[in-house]
């Protein structure tokens, strides 16, 4: 084991790709098990890693989104949002969240939120007057919402990662946590706004705004698409994934007519590099994750984990505070794929949910995606608005209280997380 330990440490100090330190410590690890004969074991991990039928869904999701971002959709969805809340104050805060609430049913990546939501959201908010750095901070703090509220790219990955939960119970588990960081940032939200005295916009027209709803309908109807196939029995997640991009082409080349033929290639190009990424970490993670299971890993930090408190809830905001540790310096996906075979079996041991904890572990590694050092989706919005990525920091703390109250919910009342599941059986 201890070679394993060396090797992940080195690697990682000195800036190796993750995928690539989990292809190496695995290989040593495996090495000092049981020398060359190991090697023929872990290619064949590496090719089950990536060979699961589920993995399909993968890149037709994100094939979707580009779709839907290519097509003008986000626009779309703006417009109707802003004639929701457009005669409240600070009403542009608000829309950016309730935007990356149906935004979230079409990608499930919360990078991709963040692009699309603020290359148009940020400059209109700086335009009427809201601070940058706040801009920023309410349009990344809300897109980590896309990954938790399904269909989403990391659930499947998890399915993917252990076998012992299906991605529908997965999908059905998000619906209510995604739900209540919308509920919770836009109380943020509003309190800001009165406090601050941002503006507000004048009412919109009712015909307006049924206008507004009857040109966004078609692209909303993609979530049910998906999430009604699925959850009804009609369709895998696979056959889901795929009308959702045949329908995705329909309703852009036809309806809104603005996906061209280009645009269609620009999102096959993004839909192959990010796949490509994905595929590579699961394929390497899967190497880790046989070595971990082998080397008893698991049972040893369960009974780290008992050591520290006897109570299930300190248990879990423990692991939570791990989580939020490990995500700071690591992107979401790499970080799941790192922990969660350590994990997962750990916390089975002592009795936890593996539903409720692996919605647990969705919700806190997406957080910490807008978390300092790395927040990556937080550094783009930064960038996005031309401001420091400290003075986002500063500006994203009042979320990182809603983000606080969300974890403690979850930790505290699993039904949260296993109630819409559990009506499914």
């Amino acid at each position: 084991m201890m070679p394993a330990i060396v090797a992940f440490v080195l690697l990682l100090l000195i800036g190796t790709p993750v995928a690539v330190v989990m292809a190496l410590s695995g290989l040593a690890g495996g090495f000092a098990m049981g020398g060359e004969r190991m090697l023929g074991i872990i290619a064949d991990r590496m090719f089950s890693g990536v060979s699961g039928f589920m993995l399909i869904a993968v890149p037709y999701f994100i094939f979707t989104a580009e779709l839907m971002n290519q097509g003008g959709l986000t626009q779309k969805l703006i417009a109707f949002n802003n004639a929701l809340f457009g005669q409240v104050r600070g009403a542009l805060a608000h829309v950016n969240i309730s935007v990356s609430v149906f935004f979230a049913g079409l990608t499930g990546a919360a990078i991709t939120d963040t692009v699309a939501i603020g290359k148009i959201m940020i400059p209109e908010m700086k335009k009427q007057g809201y601070d940058a750095e706040y801009a920023a901070a309410i349009t990344a703090c809300s897109s980590i919402i896309g990954p938790i509220i399904p269909p989403s790219v990391v659930m499947v990955i998890y399915a993917t990662l252990l076998r012992d939960i299906s991605v529908i119970d997965l999908f059905a588990g998000g619906i209510v946590p995604g739900l209540l960081m919308a509920a919770a940032l836009l109380a943020v939200s509003f309190f800001l706004a009165w406090r601050r005295g941002y503006p507000k916009q004048a009412p919109t027209p009712l015909r307006v705004a049924w206008g507004a709803f009857l040109v966004a309908l078609p692209a909303m109807i993609v979530p049910l698409i998906i999430l009604g196939g699925i959850l009804s029995g009609l369709t895998t997640i696979t056959e889901a994934s795929g009308f959702a991009a045949v329908y995705a082409i329909i309703i852009g080349v036809v309806f809104y007519r603005n996906l061209t033929w280009q645009k269609i290639w620009q999102a096959l190009v993004v839909t192959v590099r990010f796949s490509g990424v994905v595929f590579f970490l699961l394929a390497t993670s899967a190497v880790l994750g046989w070595f971990v299971t082998r080397s008893g890993i698991a049972r040893d930090a369960a009974g780290l984990i008992t050591t520290l408190s006897d109570s299930m809830f300190l248990q879990l905001l423990l692991v939570c505070a791990l989580l939020i540790l490990i995500g700071t310096v690591m992107d979401v996906l790499p970080a799941l794929v790192v922990v969660a075979p350590v994990l997962v079996p750990a916390m089975v041991q002592l009795g936890v949910d593996p539903l409720h904890f692996a919605i647990l572990m969705i919700v806190v590694l997406n957080i910490s995606n807008v978390t300092p050092p790395v927040g990556m989706t937080l550094m783009t919005a930064a960038r996005i608005a031309d401001v420091p990525f400290e003075r986002a920091i500063i500006a994203s703390l009042p979320f990182y209280v809603a983000f606080a109250a969300v974890i403690l919910l979850v930790v505290a009342f699993p039904a949260l997380s296993t109630w819409i599941p559990s009506l499914l059986k």
